[in-house]
């Protein structure tokens, strides 16, 4: 895709939104991190019902070493694989308090030393929290990209590595929230409401379905 026509589209897009934002509900930089590990694979919503009654007591990695593997499974039952994600964020609580002082670390690399983090959660933590302008590629933006034309990648690190290239700094910032929140209220995954879609003028799965 050419780059003014990209530019076009995070210019549409940025009119609706000009500060989009994580719909997770997060007290500081670790619980931040919790529900970005719990997201995986599981709404936004049901993650900050889980987290809601955990925050309020424990939102360092202490507390959450205090509270313990099977204490947390209590909150985060109702979550896909908690058993596994339980398991991480208690090691990655622990691996923070010995050391990170602990903080959430602002390096790439160090985030990806942490138990249960992978290539999206690093980048959302480095955007959200110290504001850098990566680009997560969570499953929204990786169907989103590919349908409107913005990358052709068959892995989400080839998507995110094609999204960094085409996409202008001035919107990188803000990038991924924006292809997030049009997967996940416009270009849904089996019903893209496309009547809807304030970018079908350049989206390349639109341009296509005209032609049918």
């Amino acid at each position: 895709m050419e780059k003014p026509i990209v530019d076009k589209i995070f210019e549409i897009l940025s009119h609706k939104n000009q500060n989009p934002t994580t719909e997770l509900v997060y007290k500081n930089g670790f619980t931040l991190l919790v529900t970005v590990i719990l997201s995986a694979q599981a709404t936004d919503v049901s993650v900050n019902i889980a987290t809601k009654p955990l925050f309020e007591w424990c939102d360092t990695p202490e507390q959450m070493v205090c509270l313990g593997e099977e204490g947390l499974k209590k909150y985060i039952k109702s979550i896909g694989l908690f058993n596994h994600k339980a398991k991480h964020i208690i090691a990655l609580s622990k691996r923070l308090i010995n050391h990170y002082n602990s903080s959430v670390p602002n390096s790439f690399e160090a985030l990806l030393q942490l138990p249960g983090v992978g290539r999206k959660t690093a980048n959302v933590l480095l955007n959200c929290l110290f504001n850098q302008p990566t680009i997560a590629v969570d499953t929204h933006v990786f169907r989103v990209a590919k349908r409107i034309g913005l990358a052709k990648g068959t892995t989400p690190e080839k998507v995110e590595n094609e999204l960094l290239k085409i996409i202008d700094l001035k919107w990188r910032r803000h990038a991924h929230h924006w292809l997030i929140l049009h997967g996940r209220y416009i270009c849904k995954a089996r019903n893209p409401n496309c009547t809807a879609c304030p970018i079908k003028a350049y989206c390349a799965y639109y341009q296509e379905s005209a032609k049918a």
